[in-house]
């Protein structure tokens, strides 16, 4: 279980099966941007100022940061490993099999539960949408999951604030169709989507800035930096690891390293540009939201703090007199246009992020497919995940598969919890790649590296650092789910890829082109 897939022939494995290079620095710094860009600040703002008010400007600073040095030592191995497979790759490379699949197994998690939060933000803001512009009341019991709170170890979901999220499954399944016909966005479109979310985010700035009221950033941290005692989750912190899901878009620049030309230059600048872009963007939305209309947190009708999301934090909303705060909406960006008499930009907004974020969707789905297709074809997953339809040229059972898991998700939980969740994966493959990124340097030092993540020795511990210190920000169930789910994870290893990897058979160099598991396309729209 501790064996080691060398460099080599992970670039020999991916050089027989490679997949096409084509995109450049810009284009791969749009693709991050379009997969960073997304249901994070378009719909999480709300959820981190119900945990930590207007401090959730000191939260996208903190997230950024530990996603920025994530950054630096992904950049490393991407460059030197310009493979598909993300964090799962390096890891097989520097640090054996088995944590290898935990990682790849954390991957899964990630990008399928980050698909099924996006799902549900899109929700937000078709409902909102029709609602304000159309004058249609879509049935409550059909517009949200239940809410879910804990019971000790045990969760409990209300249905009286809703039963099932309709509009998510629908945009899910449209999606996971698209994908398996192969209609996917061309370079072209997904460039002009880019711009959408850009010129939206932009006009949102632009509108709230002139209107900010100091008066609505005070106090500036109701909840504190960790939450009140006796809460997780909770505070600045606790809304820096939330917000770390707005951020995470960038592992898909890694992940299309094998499709990337001359990704020793290129993937770095479409790392750190992308996320350098984002991060500007969303200190400027903060500070207009907060500014604009306040944003601090609802409390329970028993005057204690609630996570967003739970039983309490709905019965809290649904009052008259916190009906229209900026923590109880769905659509939160929206929410704030209109609250400043910019009803009609408000709506316009609502319609660039319900034609933005569907982009956002298909390329979480498309990574978890990848994710799967790679560890496919190092035998740790049944080939037969892999297996390309005969008409369409797709990987359609995979994706059928993942489709309808994000669908579920999306009709179950809401947007701040599915993100906790997918937080929890995402942190533990960053967290690794870091360790990797110093492994690597002491195992194989005189191995050419086209990006050195500087002063490694430094920035892999605080990277380290940073994602353990978000994982126990996180709230109780979101950071248990990630020990279960990795229970689940040893259970599959053990009962098939132990037995079945190729590195264990000594198979990783017969790889071949015809190979039932051959890569259908690239990053779709982009090959």
């Amino acid at each position: 279980m501790w064996r080691v897939k060398s460099l080599d022939a992970i670039l020999a494995t991916a050089k027989k099966k490679s997949l096409h290079r084509s995109l450049g620095p810009i284009q791969l710094t749009l693709l991050g941007v379009g997969a960073i860009i997304g249901t994070g600040i378009f719909v999480l703002t709300a959820a981190a100022a119900q945990k930590a008010g207007p401090g959730m400007m000191w939260s996208f600073v903190i997230a950024g940061a530990v996603c920025a040095i994530a950054a630096l030592c992904y950049s490393e191995l991407a460059s030197m490993l310009p493979v598909s497979g993300s964090a799962y790759t390096y890891t097989y490379a520097v640090m054996g099999e088995l944590l290898a699949w935990m990682v790849g197994w954390a991957l899964i998690l990630e990008y399928a539960v980050a698909a099924s939060a996006v799902s549900v933000g899109w929700s937000g803001y078709f409902l909102g949408l029709i609602e304000n512009a159309l004058h249609f009341h879509w049935p409550d019991a059909l517009r949200s999951g239940p809410a879910w709170s804990m019971n000790g170890f045990m969760p409990v979901a209300d249905f009286s604030a809703g039963v099932v999220n309709i509009p998510a499954i629908l945009v899910a399944l449209t999606v996971t169709a698209l994908l398996v016909r192969g209609t996917t966005e061309s370079a072209r479109v997904n460039a002009i989507l880019v711009v959408i979310k850009v010129t939206a985010l932009t006009a949102f700035v632009i509108l709230t800035l002139p209107v900010i009221k100091t008066g609505n950033f005070s106090p500036f941290t109701p909840n504190g930096w960790f939450g009140p005692h006796g809460t997780t989750g909770m505070g600045v912190v606790g809304a820096a690891a939330s917000i770390f899901f707005a951020y995470v878009g960038f592992d898909a620049v890694s992940t299309a390293a094998e499709e990337t030309k001359n990704p020793q230059r290129n993937v770095p600048i479409g790392l750190i540009g992308s996320l350098g872009i984002c991060t500007i963007f969303y200190l400027l939305v903060a500070a207009g939201a907060v500014g604009a209309i306040g944003a601090q947190p609802v409390l329970a009708l028993d005057g204690s703090v609630v996570q967003p999301g739970s039983a309490a934090f709905q019965a809290a909303c649904a009052t008259a007199a916190n009906a229209d705060r900026l923590v109880c909406s769905n659509e939160a960006l929206a929410h704030v246009l209109r609250e400043i008499n910019w009803p009609v930009v408000g709506n316009l907004l609502g319609l660039a992020a319900n034609l933005a974020l569907p982009s956002v969707i298909l390329m979480m789905i498309y990574g978890q497919t990848r994710i799967f297709f790679v560890m496919a074809r190092d035998g740790l997953l049944p080939q037969s995940l892999a297996n390309i339809h005969p008409k369409w040229k797709t990987p359609y059972i995979v994706t059928i598969f993942t489709g309808v898991c994000v669908a579920i998700a999306a009709a179950f939980f809401p947007v701040g919890q599915l993100a906790d969740i997918s937080n929890s994966g995402t942190l533990f493959a960053f967290f690794m790649v870091a360790i990797a990124v110093m492994v690597l340097r002491v195992k194989d030092p005189n191995r050419p590296r086209p990006f050195k993540t500087p002063a490694v020795w430094i920035v892999a511990p605080v990277a380290m650092v940073g994602c353990a210190g978000l994982y126990f920000n996180l709230p109780l169930e979101s950071m248990l789910v990630l020990p279960i789910w990795g229970a689940l994870g040893l259970v599959v290893y053990f009962a098939y890829g132990f037995r079945k990897s190729h590195v264990g058979r000594g198979l990783t160099d017969e790889v071949h082109e015809l190979d039932p598991d051959a890569p259908p396309t690239g990053v779709p729209g982009l090959d």
